[in-house]
């Protein structure tokens, strides 16, 4: 099996079309195991998303502590409850994106869109990578520490992501381009 094309499969199941090939995820966004195997077909076995888990550069997917339940870590656009706890976060964290997308970003903020949450990094190199994945990378440094202040909520992920519900411009920082 492809373990790249595995994730990106996994990916698009797990996180937003499970109808797709036929699984169900729970309230918890937690897929059956077998039920997951069996849809996949025999060219995909259990080694497979082990791997997948353990491998994978962004660590988007959790078994739960028997291995018969996998999920994705964050990144949902389907509602399901991750059962994240509230956090203080750091004083800074980033957002990566694309120079194409800023102009819109400075005129509304940075918005959740069709996902859950608004994903930021504790890094600039995590964030860099992000942006890079959509284009030429920005970079935006957001003042966690006074958002939380103000009383917006923080999540942080199994895999380290923080998350949030939107960010204003306000609490944008700086913005720099990387090269």
């Amino acid at each position: 099996m492809d373990i790249v094309k595995l994730s990106k499969l996994l990916s698009l199941v797990l996180r937003h079309n499970p109808d797709k090939i036929g699984i169900t995820l729970d309230k918890n966004g937690w897929a059956d195991v077998g039920q997951l195997l069996r849809r996949l077909g025999s060219s995909t076995t259990m080694e497979d998303l082990r791997t997948v888990v353990r491998d994978n550069n962004k660590k988007r997917f959790t078994f739960n502590d028997n291995e018969t339940k996998i999920r994705a870590n964050q990144g949902h656009s389907i509602e399901v409850d991750l059962e994240l706890e509230e956090l203080q976060p750091p004083e800074f964290l980033y957002h990566g994106t694309a120079t194409r997308f800023i102009d819109n970003i400075k005129r509304i903020g940075i918005e959740k869109r069709d996902r859950q949450h608004v994903h930021l990094s504790a890094d600039e190199k995590t964030a860099v990578n992000v942006g890079s994945r959509h284009g030429q990378p920005i970079i935006i440094t957001i003042d966690a520490k006074q958002m939380f202040q103000d009383g917006h909520k923080f999540y942080q992920s199994k895999n380290g992501v923080w998350l949030t519900d939107k960010v204003e411009q306000k609490y944008f920082k700086s913005i720099d381009r990387k090269i």
